[in-house]
């Protein structure tokens, strides 16, 4: 039996509040503490400094293996300790306790663009970048006119960075670190890189890496990258593993997770400034369970201080893939509302939901008027899963089929006689092809 690429066992990470973070310490700091009169041998959550430090697991106990050639993607929400495990598998953090086994050299694209100079010029950065992520010169000479291609940056190699726009800069750094070569890849959120043709670009590079037989510990955002190239994804919730399987399901957890934290948006009123202060879900099902075919309502309470010119609201309904799949909205000027201050509650009601089944969030946008001044954007709110439930066809329903099911009508008539004896039509003499 072949070796695990990873290997990691009752993973933990504790962060102190009010303490100098774990990390490998060098040798400057190990004088510099001997000499303030500070233990530098004692564990780094041993040492306080000022008043008494709080606990943060950024990592409990996670435990899991990947096979060489694996590609796995790591989803969860902001403080789910993603970014923290791509940071002890790199090694740039230390763990609290637990274990991590490693077969074979590691790469990271962890942040892009550590290490760019911006006195530099582009090809001289390409260089020292290179370096910083641990590829050798010649390997950076082989792969310079790739790197140039891919980053699609070949009249600018001679400019400082320091006069590249973001984009530009951000497409060189990718270039240059998705070069890497190593048995494991370990990546976190890069393909939020560019323009989206640039995107396009980047994940199709992922892919290819994926195909090559390298381990892939993949953390995004991206839903949709997500799926794309892994096959098998792992949620973390609150610095636990909460599940790892199939990418799909893994996704139907992840969104079942969200669906349990925070059914509703509730906010205060702002001082000053027109608020949506409560967003709500009316489904026909608790804990926002929407049955296909029935109707839905969503409530919309805004609180503003002053007058609106123009008020604009509307609700944009994404999939589990945070992919766009619908939208609502309603205007002043077709319905009057907060043309003076005050408390304003909008009902949004949907007769017979189309949706098919599925995972779904709103993201809401609450402006002055069409193309006007935006008050506010709310992403990611009021999440809810549409079930066929009591809905019969033939075939079944099956997930990721289609986005939703339109009304139709059917018209069928029989025509004639088989064959028809006037249009000189005649079956195909199939025993002359047939073996």
């Amino acid at each position: 039996m072949t070796a695990p690429a990873i290997r990691i066992t009752d993973l933990s990470k504790r962060y102190q509040l009010g303490a100098r973070s774990a990390g490998y310490r060098t040798f400057r700091e190990t004088i510099s503490q001997s000499l303030a009169g500070l233990n530098p041998f004692l564990p780094s959550h041993v040492r306080k400094f000022g008043r008494e430090a709080d606990e943060i697991w950024a990592l409990r106990q996670v435990s899991f293996e990947a096979q060489p050639g694996d590609v796995i993607g790591i989803i969860g929400r902001n403080g789910a300790g993603k970014s923290t495990l791509l940071k002890v598998l790199s090694r740039i953090t230390e763990p609290t306790s637990g274990r991590v086994e490693l077969w074979g050299r590691v790469g990271s694209l962890l942040e892009i663009g550590t290490g760019f100079h911006p006195e530099l010029t582009g090809r001289e950065n390409i260089y020292l970048n290179g370096a910083i992520l641990g590829m050798k010169r010649s390997q950076i000479e082989r792969d310079f006119d790739e790197i140039v291609a891919f980053a699609e940056l070949e009249r600018f190699m001679d400019t400082p960075v320091k006069r590249y726009s973001s984009g530009m800069y951000m497409r060189l750094a990718f270039a240059v670190a998705a070069h890497l070569e190593s048995e494991i890849l370990l990546v976190d959120e890069v393909l939020a890189v560019g323009d989206a043709t640039f995107q396009k670009k980047c994940l199709g590079r992922m892919g290819d890496v994926a195909r090559g037989g390298r381990t892939v510990l993949f953390v995004s955002h991206n839903l949709e990258a997500i799926a794309a190239i892994t096959r098998t994804t792992i949620v973390l919730s609150q610095g636990r593993n909460t599940y790892q399987g199939p990418t799909l399901d893994a996704l139907a957890h992840y969104q079942r997770e969200i669906r349990r934290e925070g059914l509703n948006h509730i906010d205060r009123a702002a001082a000053g400034r027109p608020r949506v202060v409560r967003v709500e879900l009316r489904t026909t099902r608790p804990h926002h369970v929407q049955v296909h075919g029935e109707p839905m309502e969503i409530h919309v309470e805004i609180a503003t201080p002053h007058a609106i010119n123009g008020a604009s609201i509307s609700l944009q309904v994404h999939d589990a893939l945070r992919q766009p799949v619908t939208h609502l909205w309603t205007f002043d000027s077709e319905r009057p509302m907060c043309r003076e201050p005050g408390v304003f509650d909008l009902v949004c009601r949907i007769p017979r939901l189309h949706l098919y089944m599925g995972h779904y969030t709103f993201t809401l946008y609450f402006s002055e008027r069409p193309g006007g001044v935006r008050f506010q954007t709310l992403e990611g709110i009021c999440p809810f899963e549409v079930v066929m439930w009591g809905l019969t066809n033939d075939f079944g329903w099956h997930a990721g089929t289609c986005c939703y099911l339109e009304d139709c009508e059917w018209r069928i008539e029989a025509v004639g006689e088989f064959p028809p004896a006037a249009s000189g039509w005649a079956a195909p003499e199939c025993e002359k092809i047939l073996p």
